[in-house]
């Protein structure tokens, strides 16, 4: 056999044997895991913006108040949803009378119930809020009171909320609330407000 003939019976040979190997080390070479995007880690939790009346029994009577409030996310206390659930949303806010009368800004905590999950299907919650807020109100002697202002006492006051609401969508809801602030007897004047109106929220 010729010599280039016998050269080329060579190559066949190491380029058949050669073809096997590299169909295994193929088959060998695993796909790349998948990786979910990054998240950016939100710190708020949800806006709200809402109105409502100012203490309808007292001398800040017949006026009104815009509101608004951001709750921050759970700081994670437990790794146990069970436990975690009992954790409040860092929240702060403020309240701005139209009338001229007590206006005050707010932080502290709140607290989300669902209620009924099984039946409602998380439709309707319940919340509480304690916190803190500082005003612009009257504190001195009741006797000499400005015409139209309560007898606060202090500032801050200390300040309990509560609100009955609804999820619209999964990022909607609306809320009916009151709120209440006073110095809890901490001063000599305590009539304090207690406001009544309602909220529409922005889960994030």
């Amino acid at each position: 056999m010729p010599a280039h003939s016998l050269r080329l019976a060579a190559t066949a040979v190491a380029l058949a044997a050669t073809v096997p190997v590299q169909a295994a080390d193929l088959r060998s070479v695993s796909p790349a895991a998948y990786v979910s995007p990054v998240k950016p880690l939100s710190i708020v939790s949800e806006v709200r913006i809402g109105g409502s009346v100012q203490d309808p029994g007292s001398a800040e009577h017949n006026t009104s108040n815009i509101n608004g409030e951001i709750l921050f996310a759970k700081p994670l206390v437990s790794v146990d949803p069970f436990w975690q659930a009992f954790v409040p949303r860092p929240t702060v806010g403020g309240s701005y009378n139209f009338g001229g009368r007590t206006s005050y800004a707010y932080i502290g905590a709140t607290w989300s119930v669902d209620l009924f999950p099984q039946t409602l299907n998380n439709i309707v919650f319940l919340e509480g809020f304690f916190g803190a807020g500082a005003h612009n109100g009257y504190t001195g002697p009741k006797a000499t009171a400005p015409d139209g202002f309560n007898t606060l006492g202090c500032n801050p006051l200390f300040r309990e909320a509560a609100a009955l609401g609804f999820r619209l969508t999964e990022h909607w809801s609306i809320m009916a609330t009151v709120e209440h602030m006073s110095n809890a007897g901490l001063c000599a004047n305590n009539r304090g407000l207690t406001n009544f109106g309602g909220k529409l929220g922005y889960t994030f």
